[in-house]
């Protein structure tokens, strides 16, 4: 397991938990920039635990979505459908979070946590069949 522990990366899994559980409660109070940025991390921290899986540690957020897809989308482990969800919310987060006047609406925001749930739910099936956690 490259020396990373199964606590570790059951860490990061729980942090993207929270992090979902943040962006469904914002979705709630109408707060779509917030929700989809809180998404977008959920995401990250399932990408970074993969990565870590496999002994590759990223150090930027650009470097995560290159070494995700080079690591799990090239060679086929995931579908290429998780590429485009970390992509898009990585974009969208970034339009939120900077952008003066918000772009994102409730459509947006719905989509980011439904990419964020089903990219959990393929990074605990990974883990668990690799016997990483």
């Amino acid at each position: 397991m490259h020396n990373i522990s199964k606590e570790i990366l059951n860490g990061y899994i729980e942090a993207a938990k929270e992090k979902l559980d943040s962006a469904e409660i914002l979705f709630k109070h109408t707060k779509y920039d917030d929700a989809v940025s809180r998404a977008y991390y959920a995401v990250f921290h399932c990408a970074q635990a993969l990565l870590l899986s496999i002994g590759v540690k990223a150090e930027s957020h650009s470097g995560v979505r290159q070494l995700f897809g080079l690591h799990f989308i090239k060679n086929g482990e995931f579908s290429k459908k998780y590429g485009k969800y970390l992509k898009n919310l990585k974009d969208d987060r970034e339009n939120g979070d900077y952008g003066i006047f918000s772009i994102l609406e409730k459509d947006d925001a719905q989509k980011g946590i439904k990419e964020a749930e089903e990219f959990i739910a393929e990074t605990l099936r990974y883990l668990k069949e690799n016997k990483y956690i």
